[in-house]
C-alpha cells in the first residue's frame, strides 16, 4: 500500500505564485486557506507531514506591512510544523528574514528567486520530513553509523506521511527481508518495533506543541483514538501523555527509545561474539 500524499497548505495572497504552487503540488494534497484562524484548523485536522506555505506579511497593511504576529502565535502553538514562508526579499528586510528564523520558520522562498515551477518543487522536497528528523538528529549518539541513521531518519519519514513496513522497504528500495537482516546487523529494534517507536516520537513532539490537543494528536499519528495513545505510550514509556506533556514529552520519550536501542545493540554485540 502506497503512503498517503503529503498535505500542503497554502496560504498566500500573490495568485501567480499560487498558481505555480498549485502546478508543482499535484503530487500532494493541496489546500487553498483564505486565513490565519483557517488555517489553525487545517493544522490540527492535517498531519504531522503537513506543509505549510505561507505569506509572513499576511494581513498588515500593504503600504506598511510587518511580519504578522498570527504567525507567530501559530509557531508557538505549533513548533512541530514544517512551515515556508514565501516573501519578496526587498533591500531592507534581512531582519526580517533572522526574525523569522527565531520564530521557527523552516525555510524562506524568494518569490522573485525561486519563481519557476521546477525551484519551488525543490524547494518543497527539500524541507520533506524535517520535523521529527530534527529532533533525532539532536537525540541520536554521534557514533552511529551511517547505515544505522539511515534507517532511523528513512522509518521517520515513512511515519510521518503515515506509511508502514512495506513503505519502509519501498521507501529504501530493498525487501522487506534484507530489511530485517539491515536492522539486526545495525543493532536497531525489528522494522515494525522500529516504525512503532517512531510513531510514539512523532506524537510526543506533537504533545509538546501547545495549540494541538491528545485527540488531535492521535489522530495525527495514526490511532483510532486518544485511548489508543495512551495505551501505547503506556506500553513503551510508562505513563500517559498527561504526564510526558509535564516532563517534556519528545525529551521523555526520546531518553526512553535511547535506552532500548543501547540494550538492542548490546544484545547484537553479544550474539556476534557468540559466533566467533
Amino acid at each position: 500500500m502506497r503512503a498517503p500524499p503529503r498535505p500542503l497548505l497554502v496560504m498566500h495572497s500573490n495568485g501567480a505564485f499560487r498558481e505555480c504552487v498549485r502546478r508543482v503540488g499535484r503530487g500532494y494534497v493541496c489546500t487553498f486557506v483564505p486565513s490565519w484562524e483557517r488555517l489553525r484548523a487545517e493544522i490540527i485536522a492535517s498531519p504531522p507531514a503537513a506543509i505549510l506555505v505561507v505569506d509572513p506579511y499576511a494581513g498588515s497593511a500593504p503600504e506598511n506591512p510587518q511580519l504578522a504576529a498570527d504567525l507567530r502565535t501559530l509557531l508557538w502553538e505549533f513548533p512541530s510544523a514544517t512551515v515556508l514562508a514565501a516573501v519578496e526579499l526587498r533591500p531592507g528586510r534581512s531582519r526580517d528574514v533572522r526574525t523569522l528564523g527565531e520564530w521557527g520558520v523552516t525555510d524562506v522562498i524568494s518569490l522573485a528567486e525561486d519563481d519557476t515551477h521546477e525551484a519551488i518543487y525543490r524547494r518543497l522536497r527539500a524541507i520533506e520530513g524535517r520535523s521529527l528528523q530534527r529532533l533525532l538528529e539532536r537525540t541520536l549518539p554521534p557514533m552511529l553509523s551511517g547505515r544505522t541513521r539511515m534507517l532511523v531518519m528513512t522509518a521517520a519519514e515513512v511515519v510521518a506521511v503515515g506509511g508502514k513496513g512495506r513503505d519502509l522497504a519501498r521507501r529504501l528500495h530493498l525487501s522487506e527481508r534484507t530489511v530485517l537482516r539491515w536492522a539486526e546487523r545495525a543493532g536497531l529494534p525489528p522494522p515494525r518495533r522500529m516504525l512503532a517507536w517512531m510513531r510514539i516520537l512523532l506524537a510526543s513532539s506533537l504533545l509538546d506543541d501547545p495549540g494541538r490537543s491528545v485527540l488531535s494528536v492521535a489522530h495525527a499519528c495514526g490511532y483510532a483514538s486518544d485511548s489508543s495513545l495512551r495505551r501505547a505510550m503506556q506500553d513503551f514509556l510508562g505513563a500517559g501523555p498527561s504526564a510526558l506533556r509535564r516532563e517534556g514529552a519528545f525529551s521523555s520519550a526520546s531518553r526512553v527509545f535511547l535506552d532500548e536501542l543501547a540494550r538492542t545493540r548490546a544484545a547484537g554485540r553479544d550474539r556476534h561474539s557468540l559466533r566467533f
